[in-house]
């Protein structure tokens, strides 16, 4: 069942009407992606109106290619301008920038494009695939097996917010031990000095 579903998709989507919408949507996602803090959600939040006069699957397929070219976008400016488009094109920074300084920014835009293309069919194939087992056990999920799914998620932020408030008192207690002249040297002075006074009773400059 899941290789005829399979089937069924390759075939609509590698008709030549939809592989032009497919190319359209790459193209224009990448040009709008490269600008920095722009990322996917926001290009097809941009993009949504152009799709709208197309038939539904046509306009899914072009949404899929501004949102995969929206990500490559932001790979871009990480390896020419180590200005990351996004937060997950932060840590291409690291490496691409460096190629590209040393005259490889072809080779890097190259590793990044072959790299999302990989990674992206292997991940929608591995998510038709577990999909509809994944979907029998959700719904055997019951009041009880939710509450220990919330019990589990609970423990480790109860555990990490009883060791920062452990540190937090022991941190405490150990900030009156210690010493700094200058410290006691602001904490000396009084924080609202008084006026002088005029032996006559008045303010100086104050009228009679």
């Amino acid at each position: 069942e899941l290789l005829s579903h399979l089937a069924l998709g390759f075939g609509v989507a590698f008709t030549p009407v939809n592989l032009l919408y497919a190319l359209i949507g790459s193209l224009v996602g990448t040009l709008i992606g490269v600008l920095p803090g722009i990322g996917p959600v926001a290009t097809i939040a941009m993009l949504l109106p152009t799709t709208y006069g197309l038939q539904p699957v046509s306009a899914l397929i072009m949404l899929a290619g501004i949102y995969y070219g929206a990500q490559y976008g932001g790979s871009t400016t990480s390896i020419l301008l180590n200005m990351p488009g996004e937060t997950s094109s932060a840590v291409t920074c690291l490496d691409g920038y460096k190629m590209a300084r040393q005259g490889q920014a072809g080779a890097a835009l190259a590793t990044a494009a072959l790299a999302s293309f990989f990674a992206g069919t292997v991940a929608t194939v591995f998510v038709a695939t577990v999909a509809t087992p994944l979907s029998e056990i959700a719904l055997k999920f019951g009041p009880a097996e939710s509450l220990r799914s919330s019990t589990l998620k609970a423990k480790p932020s109860a555990s990490a917010v009883c060791v920062r408030w452990t540190k937090a008192r022991r941190f405490s207690r150990a900030v009156p031990m210690l010493k700094c002249q200058h410290c006691q040297f602001r904490l000396s002075r009084p924080m609202f000095p008084k006026r002088p006074v005029h032996p006559s009773g008045r303010a100086p400059g104050g009228s009679a």
